[in-house]
Parts: C-alpha cells; sequence; structure tokens
C-alpha cells in the first residue's frame, strides 16, 4: 500500500505580520516533507540511500522528534520523554526500523505539528524568551525560525533521497 499525503500545501504568505508570516514558511515546508513521501510504500520510505543511514521516514521522524523538543519540552516547558529516542539508543529518531510505517510516522508528525501551532498561537509575543537545556536563552522567534532552517534544510535532503528512490524531483 502506498502513502497518501493528507495534507494540502499552500503557500507561504508573501506580505504578512511577523508571526504569521513566520508560521506560513515552517506550515509550507512541514507539508513539503510531506509530499515527499507521497506515493511511497514503507518499504521504500525506510530504504537507507546513503552511507550514514539516512531514509526519508528517519528524515520524519527526526522532524517530529525535533518538533516536539523545541515546541513542547523546551518551549512550553512540558516534562515529557522523546519521541523515538531514548537513553539506550539516543538515535532511533534517525531510523526507520521494520515496525515503523509512513502512516503512523506522519499521524505523530501532524498531531505533534498542530500541537506546535497552538503553543505558538497560545504564546503572548514572539519575544517571549525561554532557556534551553544547555543554558543558552531563546526566544519563541528564534525557535520558530530554527523549525524553518530545520524543516526546509531536511526537505533538501528529502528530495535527493526520493530522486534515488525513484526518479522523482520536484516540488
Amino acid at each position: 500500500m502506498t502513502f497518501k499525503n493528507p495534507v494540502e500545501r499552500a503557500w507561504p504568505p508573501f506580505v504578512a505580520a511577523e508571526r504569521a508570516a513566520i508560521a506560513g514558511q515552517l506550515d509550507f515546508h512541514r507539508a513539503t516533507i510531506l509530499m515527499k513521501l507521497d506515493g511511497l510504500d514503507d518499504e521504500q520510505a525506510r530504504r537507507v540511500m546513503v552511507p550514514s543511514g539516512l531514509s526519508l521516514l528517519g528524515l520524519l521522524k527526526h522532524l517530529t522528534e525535533t518538533e516536539h523538543g523545541w515546541f513542547a519540552k523546551i518551549f512550553a516547558s512540558q516534562d515529557e520523554p522523546d519521541i523515538y529516542a531514548t537513553e539506550d539508543d539516543p538515535n532511533a529518531e534517525w531510523r526507520a526500523g521494520p515496525e515503523d510505517t509512513i502512516e503512523a510516522i506522519a499521524a505523530d508528525y501532524q498531531r505533534i505539528c498542530q500541537r506546535s501551532r497552538e503553543i505558538v498561537a497560545a504564546a503572548p509575543s514572539l519575544d517571549q524568551v525561554v532557556p534551553t537545556p544547555w543554558g543558552d536563552d531563546i526566544d519563541l522567534r528564534g525557535i520558530m525560525l530554527h523549525m524553518v532552517e530545520e524543516t526546509a534544510r531536511h526537505n533538501g535532503h528529502a528530495d535527493i533521497l526520493r530522486e534515488l528512490i525513484d526518479g522523482s524531483t520536484g516540488a
């Protein structure tokens, strides 16, 4: 069975207030990663295509974990465990195992992204500052901009992996 992307990607606003502009960019890139999985089956999505062991599904797991870490754990100060990484396997978020399916990981990703949107919407200002676990301070603006960069960068990786899988290129 192949994955059918449930998300329609919308162009971010070209003229908007700061919060809407950054959120629009982030949502555009969030939708793009799911587009890269459209039409693939689980084996294709788990297929390791480069020596580092990276797969499309591994990228999606990583982005899910990263969204959760920055918005829920760091910004909202929720004392929650990681989604995939464990003490015994801190890099589990990068690997897709035989039990991982596109449907399940994509559902996790969509749920976590929606929670991130709610956290951002509830914040009174992009200027709200929180401490990071490593001792630096960061504001919500910095977190959102980091997540735009993080997601867009991994979409570039996904472009290459998808082309290696089946030759598909583009948006």
